[in-house]
């Protein structure tokens, strides 16, 4: 809890306290108080109650060690792409994907004096990322900082006008800071995509649609990635998401991330599942579950 900025701290010992007097309710995420992901878990679950952590790491432990009975973290965002460190955390967690949220992100900035003092704005990377050319026709220079939330309640604690925060506007309300420029962003449809992560993955039941999160590893032979798909194109599984990235110092980016719509239920899904297995070296399941907005 000392990693939170000061004015953070009170806010987060009670809801670390209603989390650990009902584990079963909690929902554990990245940021402090008033932070998108905490936005985020209101709305997806509006009965649980949100545990507040400073890092990805430490909302994954929060599951793992049977302190949240979830946790929600970004995996994406429409205008920034893919949520940094994600892709090795998830595998390496041994939690399985259960559910999806899109959030629509809509920035405040916020800061102890007014606008025309501001000359460096601090949040999240990926927030700063999503308003650089505003930011940047402003005349505001970026500063990282672990989340947005986080990032006012420093401001707060600082009390220089010339240093703001890009934060949810509840954010304002929480640390007491003055709105300076509301719903900020380089394009209208500013969409982040989180996933619920649990302990146990239940069994898939009803009609869907869902979705299939998944890894893998590709041989080291000639068109090896073609080799491996195509048994989606010939079942006719629809691929939305495909990325890959590399492990270990290695240049060689082998390892795949991908969401497919479907369920190994399905036969057309279970045949394309069998083929990728067939010319990778292996393939490991994140988790299937429900579509929270419809692929085509």
């Amino acid at each position: 809890m000392e990693n939170f900025a000061a004015p953070a701290r009170p806010i987060v010992a009670r809801m670390l306290a209603e989390a650990e007097a009902a584990p079963a309710r909690a929902v554990a995420y990245q940021g402090a108080p008033g932070a998108n992901s905490h936005v985020a878990v209101r709305e997806a679950f509006p009965d649980a109650l949100p545990l507040p952590c400073f890092s990805f790491d430490d909302a994954i432990d929060a599951v793992k060690e049977g302190r949240a009975d979830r946790a929600m973290i970004p995996i994406e965002n429409s205008l920034h792409g893919r949520v940094a460190d994600i892709h090795f955390l998830l595998p390496e967690s041994g939690l399985s994907i259960i559910g999806e949220h899109f959030l629509a992100i809509r920035h405040t900035l916020m800061g102890t004096g007014t606008i025309e003092g501001v000359r460096e704005a601090m949040s999240h990377p990926q927030a700063l990322g999503q308003c650089r050319h505003w930011l940047k026709a402003h005349g505001i220079a970026q500063v990282a900082y672990p989340d947005t939330a986080g990032a006012a309640a420093m401001v707060a604690e600082l009390g220089d006008a010339k240093v703001a925060a890009l934060a949810p506007a509840h954010a304002a309300e929480l640390y007491g800071l003055n709105v300076l420029a509301s719903d900020i962003a380089d394009a209208a449809h500013n969409m982040t995509r989180f996933v619920v992560l649990s302990r146990d993955a239940p069994a898939v039941s009803g009609e869907g649609p869902f979705m299939t999160s998944l890894i893998f590893e590709v041989k080291n032979v000639p068109a090896a990635l073609y080799k491996a798909l195509g048994g989606f194109a010939t079942n006719g599984v629809n691929m939305t998401k495909l990325e890959s990235y590399q492990r270990e110092a290695s240049f060689a980016a082998t390892e795949f991330y991908a969401d497919i719509v479907g369920s190994p239920e399905d036969a057309a899904v279970l045949r394309a599942l069998e083929e990728l297995g067939f010319h990778t070296k292996w393939v490991r399941l994140l988790g299937t579950y429900p579509q929270a907005r419809p692929r085509p």
